[in-house]
């Protein structure tokens, strides 16, 4: 996949997550890059197998007090050849990707690795509990 498909991804990926968080997010620059660096695979214990698909790159909002500013963007950083790896095919591409995005926009807005596991777990695996659609189809 070339780097312009790949980025047409990416914004399409943005394009999904809801317009008030969308319009929040201000000083911030999406940049994809082919491959994370081994420095910062070091810095961050990631050892192969393991890789990076994306990584937040600043201060989070919850983070920030009143004399923040003139400040260079914060990053969220996307790596291509991880994606295209691990992908099983387009749709798997694509639902990565967008997942990644997501992911690094809950840091920026500062959550915690659990508070976005269960946004993902809602958002991307339905959260949805089997128990209460068989109590519903129970009392029909």
């Amino acid at each position: 996949m070339t780097r312009d498909e790949f980025e047409r991804h990416v914004a399409d990926a943005l394009a999904t997550i809801p317009t008030p968080f969308r319009h929040a997010m201000k000083n911030i620059a999406i940049v994809v890059q082919s491959e994370p660096s081994p420095e910062m695979l070091n810095d961050l214990d990631i050892e192969p197998p393991d890789t990076l698909f994306g990584l937040y790159q600043g201060t989070p909002l919850t983070e920030r007090h009143w004399d923040y500013g003139n400040a260079l963007p914060d990053r969220i950083l996307l790596f291509q050849g991880p994606h295209e790896r691990e992908a099983v095919d387009q749709d798997d591409l694509i639902g990565s990707i967008a997942e990644t995005l997501i992911h690094e926009v809950g840091h920026y807005f500062g959550m915690s690795e659990e508070q976005i596991d269960e946004i993902e777990e809602h958002y991307w695996h339905g959260g949805n509990d089997t128990s209460d659609d068989e109590d519903d189809e129970s009392d029909e």
